[in-house]
């Protein structure tokens, strides 16, 4: 019997055993009708001037140092308060990528003593798979300097999406309940499946768990194919993933971006990472995390056309632009935001700006 035959059979008995005769199918025609669509357009670039609503603000340097990590952070650490966890990727083992180790060092050391490093382990196998290996690859990469907690080690848990369309709960890191605000600190890159991936894509997909918060982003239920769900589809449950967490931390929750390394590839690449071609930018951070995501992407779009080839065949081709029109839907912040230089007393700039006169990629 093939799948289709199953299926009808299976329909034609809760259809007789309800009493219903052909009202089972009619229900089943009708709950068919009522699944969720994704959206389009996630490989169309939506320029500034043609967006509507608030503006937020976003701060920018080009500074890519600890003293610039630190800098950034402390312009949007207001409402970080009580126990912290601080999500950023720890990469794949001996990854080229990932934001320093001595530049976190320095920022939890200046402006967050207490504060735990989180993650959780990985959907696909590999340095980070299961806990036992996911600690060998932190002791590897260096994270030894303060406490890592894999918030799944143990267990898992859900919390609630409120407004989603493709689920009304997230099942992440049971241990994420022990933290009372969250600083998103993250690589800005390429990704493989996301097309980037900023602060919503480290959220998203970092704190959802390894083995069911992951798959119910990633995969068709009861496919063969671990990576069956792509393109808008995919944006649109990774971000009600990262809406999830960010409302359960409410306003205790900030956003610090770092553009440097921007290969088109992951860092759960690691040392299979595509070579770098883009140039180092600098540091963005803010409290919305739409609009540092959005800011990061419209720097990438205001390079020039050599510089920023890759990073946008890779944003467009995978339709990750819907991340952002998504979060904007979802009420997770604004697309137009005052970008503040803060090497230059804090004056008003651009995104053309912010990627001008760039350096070709150097290692």
């Amino acid at each position: 019997m093939n799948m289709k035959t199953c299926f009808g059979a299976m329909m034609l008995c809760a259809a007789v055993a309800a009493g219903c005769g052909g009202g089972g199918a009619k229900e089943a025609e009708n709950a068919e009708s009522k699944a969720p669509v994704a959206g389009t357009g996630g490989d169309k670039y939506v320029p500034y001037e043609e967006r509507t609503g608030e503006e937020s603000v976003v701060y920018f340097t080009r500074d890519l140092s600890a003293a610039g990590l630190i800098k950034a952070y402390e312009q949007v650490c207001e409402d970080i308060t009580g126990k912290v966890a601080v999500k950023l990727h720890t990469g794949e083992q001996n990854g080229p990528n990932i934001i320093p180790r001595e530049w976190v060092k320095a920022l939890l050391e200046k402006d967050l003593k207490d504060a735990t490093i989180v993650e959780t382990n990985t959907y696909y196998e590999g340095d980070r798979y299961t806990t036992e290996q996911h600690r060998k690859t932190l002791e590897v990469n260096g994270w030894t300097f303060c406490p890592v907690d894999i918030m799944d080690a143990e267990d898992t848990v859900t919390i609630p999406v409120v407004g989603g369309k493709w689920f009304d709960k997230m099942s992440v890191g049971k241990n994420m309940l022990n933290y009372e605000s969250l600083v998103a600190l993250t690589h800005f890159k390429g990704h493989t499946m996301g097309g980037f991936g900023g602060s919503n894509k480290n959220i998203g997909i970092g704190c959802a768990d390894g083995r069911v918060g992951k798959a119910w982003i990633h995969t068709v239920k009861g496919s063969d194919d671990q990576w069956s769900i792509a393109e808008e589809e995919f944006m649109e449950r990774m971000t009600e993933s990262t809406k999830a967490t960010i409302d359960h931390f409410g306003k205790h929750v900030t956003y610090v971006n770092v553009m440097r390394n921007m290969s088109v590839s992951c860092d759960c690449e690691g040392v299979a990472a595509e070579p770098v071609v883009t140039p180092n930018v600098g540091i963005l951070s803010s409290r919305d995390i739409l609009a540092v995501d959005q800011a990061c992407v419209d720097i990438i779009y205001a390079m020039t056309a050599e510089e920023h080839a890759a990073m946008v065949e890779r944003m467009e081709t995978r339709h990750g632009l819907r991340q952002l029109s998504y979060m904007k839907e979802l009420g997770m912040g604004n697309t137009r935001y005052k970008l503040i230089d803060l090497d230059n007393g804090g004056k008003e700039i651009t995104a053309a700006e912010a990627a001008k006169d760039l350096k070709p990629f150097a290692q």
